[in-house]
């Protein structure tokens, strides 16, 4: 399957289409899809759904797609990757950040388009209208702070609108998916991904819940969520200019020793040796 290759930290490529022209394909960024009118199909990860005028898409480095176009469609695609959304190293307040990493990190393909209220849409499509103006003068002065807090509000409202749609305790049958939207929401804090700690917040022994975690998803609930944790690493390695013990300490590592080790358990080679790969 090929994959594309952003060249850039950040762009915008806005254009009209009767037919798509592309074959099934990953990429190396994120991409937040706007659809400014028109209609058809839009297939990710193998899952079908209608898109239409207004509906907002978001994709990540791993997910594929393709689109069957009905009506002649306007598409908008931001395309980005982590460089844009994160802090350098030392700046403080990133409690937006922590909301974008877990937006970012999070299986949302199940949900079709992120975004149903109207009013939601109509602002996303607001901020993209300046979006768009100020990327025509990217060497005005500040067009990077203004471009970067454009795109933080965007990602902010798609995480609103997806995380309202999932409940944050178990109560019905779709116990196991919130345990594992916790599980992706505080990744960062290790002491909230304990079994006691899950097992209070979601109201089971902490015996039962690793069983009935295993049962709905087979695979242990230490397992899943080390293996979560060593994807989000991966990216870190991959497009981030944070040091290994920045990314050590950053997920609750005692040392980089330890994660280290944990790193070529699960991955079959170190931290360094990928980085310096790529």
């Amino acid at each position: 399957m090929k994959r594309y290759i952003l060249h850039t930290p950040f762009n915008i490529y806005h254009f009209e289409a009767t037919t798509w022209q592309h074959a099934v394909h990953k990429h190396t960024y994120f991409e937040i899809i706007f659809i400014i009118r028109g209609n058809g199909i839009h297939t990710i990860n193998g899952n079908t759904f209608d898109y239409t005028e207004g509906d907002v898409f978001l994709l990540g480095p791993e997910d594929y797609h393709n689109f069957v176009i009905r009506e002649p469609t306007e598409f908008c695609f931001i395309r980005f990757n982590e460089s844009v959304y994160r802090h350098t190293s030392g700046e403080k307040d990133n409690g937006w950040q922590c909301i974008v990493e877990t937006l970012l990190s999070t299986s949302s393909q199940s949900r079709g388009t992120l975004v149903a209220d109207r009013q939601e849409k109509q602002k996303l499509h607001n901020l993209l209208a300046v979006l768009e103006e100020e990327y025509k003068r990217d060497q005005a002065p500040y067009f990077t702070i203004i471009r970067d807090s454009l795109l933080r509000s965007m990602l902010m409202i798609l995480a609103r609108n997806l995380f309202s749609q999932t409940p944050a305790r178990a109560q019905t049958n779709d116990s196991a998916e919130a345990i594992l939207m916790y599980i992706r929401q505080h990744i960062y804090q290790p002491d909230k991904l304990t079994i006691d700690h899950l097992a209070d917040v979601f109201h089971y022994a902490p015996a039962y819940i690793s069983l009935f975690f295993k049962k709905q998803t087979g695979e242990s609930l230490k397992q899943y969520i080390i293996k979560h944790k060593i994807k989000l690493i991966e990216a870190r390695l991959l497009y981030s200019p944070l040091t290994l013990a920045e990314i050590a300490d950053e997920f609750g590592y005692t040392d980089e020793s330890h994660f280290c080790k944990q790193f070529r358990k699960y991955t079959g080679q170190t931290p360094g040796s990928l980085r310096k790969r790529t």
